[in-house]
């Protein structure tokens, strides 16, 4: 896998986004669309986060690629320059190639392809720039918009691991999802 010291921040650019960089100074409107409960209800995010706990979750995304670990976009789009959403590989696994990638986005934006487009974009710079092999996802139960977005960005479901993961209370089932790079490209 290409060393993540032997490339810069990749920053993506899409028909309709620009995937960049976090910055701290990205929190406020982070905070607003992580208190949105449906951003947060099916993922392992606290509910209604405190600013304390959004400013963790930036700060860690601002962190994750410079210390080789993942990569984190803030997602913009590009006509109003406003910040809609985040999509990021929440764990790259160098020896096997793979990583994990997770999204939210601003609910004014679901349902017209914004998210499809920015985890297609992703996906495109882990095979392409982080040389990956396959990249994952899950989702639980109960949230089939997520399901669409996964598949229409080319992704496969796998299957469902049972109590895979425990938070907010209560073990959770994950339906998984991979892509590999071998994949055919989504249409």
């Amino acid at each position: 896998m290409t060393s993540r010291l032997t490339i810069d921040y990749p920053t993506l650019a899409t028909d309709r986004l620009r995937l960049r960089a976090p910055r701290m100074e990205d929190r406020d409107t982070f905070h607003a669309i992580l208190s949105v409960p449906d951003v947060s209800r099916f993922s392992n995010l606290p509910d209604a986060p405190t600013r304390k706990q959004t400013d963790r979750t930036l700060k860690w995304m601002c962190e994750v690629f410079a210390k080789g670990k993942g990569c984190a976009w803030m997602i913009e789009e590009r006509t109003s320059g406003s910040l809609i959403g985040a999509v990021r590989f929440n764990r790259i696994e160098h020896e096997a190639r793979c990583a994990q990638i997770g999204y939210e986005l601003d609910p004014a934006f679901w349902g017209k392809g914004y998210m499809r487009e920015a985890v297609a974009a992703v996906v495109a710079c882990g095979f392409a720039r982080f040389a990956l092999n396959r990249i994952e996802a899950w989702t639980l139960s109960g949230n089939p918009a997520s399901d669409r977005v996964l598949e229409r960005a080319g992704f496969q479901y796998e299957g469902t691991l049972r109590q895979k993961a425990w938070f907010k209370g209560a073990f959770h089932d994950f339906r998984m999802f991979s892509r590999l790079a071998g994949d055919t490209p989504a249409a």
